[in-house]
């Protein structure tokens, strides 16, 4: 139980060491409980909120992958290398496309919604 409860201690500091100091980890939990949090109060059907938290959750663990993957080049090599560089950007890579899927599941799930509403508002 010890060696358990140090792994989860372990993973808690890592998410908190990635909402401290990455800024972009910031953004997507914001947003990300924002699009949640109007998911429940819109209350979406449960295969809607499911396909929205999976989204809003692969891009956390994308940009916790990222910085994971930025800090250990990091600690591999200070110098300016290709390899390096390109590590990064694949895995930043990652992180924009998990983000443009979340964008995609978005408008499939809140974009017909919004286009009632608009229809709506537009003929009052």
């Amino acid at each position: 139980m010890r060696r358990l409860s140090h792994s989860f201690r372990d993973a808690i500091a890592g998410l908190r060491y990635c909402m401290v100091t990455q800024r972009n980890m910031v953004i997507h939990l914001f947003v990300g409980g924002a699009v949640v949090l109007v998911s429940v109060l819109l209350h979406l059907k449960p295969w809607e909120l499911l396909f929205i938290t999976t989204a809003v959750f692969a891009v956390l663990i994308a940009e916790t992958i990222n910085t994971a993957l930025e800090k250990t080049v990091d600690l591999i090599t200070r110098e300016r290398h290709v390899l390096a560089h390109i590590a990064k950007d694949v895995a930043a890579g990652a992180v924009l496309l998990s983000a443009i899927y979340a964008i995609l599941v978005g408008l499939l799930i809140f974009g017909p919604r919004l286009w009632k509403a608009l229809l709506r508002l537009i003929h009052i």
